[in-house]
């Protein structure tokens, strides 16, 4: 085996290693990445069971209902589609109905529930997830500079 020879094998055996290690990084991301969905999305793409899948869009006013053992069953809808939430936690103190939220978790096709284990409400009032805006100005229900859905229709305190 002459020099040009090892040189190429340790090439070689380099590259197989560098290829090895960025398949398991890709793997491993791969198991660790959600994406964020409409409800559209949500309803027309068959999930697996146990994906776990952002859900994004508008708390649908007259939704909400609390139950017992901080039990909350809300819909999420993006004005197309609206996907009944199931969640048992400790809602954020800015969720409320016509509010932009992002629920994480998985959807029951045969129930039709998403069941989240996190709910992340908006942050201020002009604040909106980017995942959620685009969604919303994909469906022509909001355009930037409009004001924020959900901003400015809560009733007062009477004063």
């Amino acid at each position: 085996m002459n020099r040009k020879q090892k040189r190429l094998i340790i090439i070689a055996a380099g590259a197989v290693f560098l290829v090895g290690a960025a398949a398991l990084v890709t793997s491993a991301l791969r198991e660790q990445i959600v994406f964020f969905n409409s409800p559209t999305d949500v309803l027309a793409q068959p999930l697996a069971p146990g994906t776990r899948v952002r859900l994004g869009g508008l708390v649908e006013e007259g939704s909400v209902e609390r139950g017992e053992n901080s039990t909350v069953t809300f819909a999420v809808t993006d004005t197309n589609a609206s996907v009944k939430v199931h969640y048992v936690g400790i809602l954020p103190d800015l969720f409320r109905e016509g509010q932009g939220v992002v629920t994480e978790g998985t959807f029951s096709p045969e129930l039709g529930i998403f069941e989240a284990d996190m709910v992340l409400a908006k942050h201020d009032e002009n604040y909106m997830p980017k995942e959620v805006a685009d969604a919303l100005k994909a469906q022509g229900v909001w355009q930037e500079g409009d004001p924020t859905p959900g901003v400015g229709d809560q009733p007062t305190s009477g004063n």
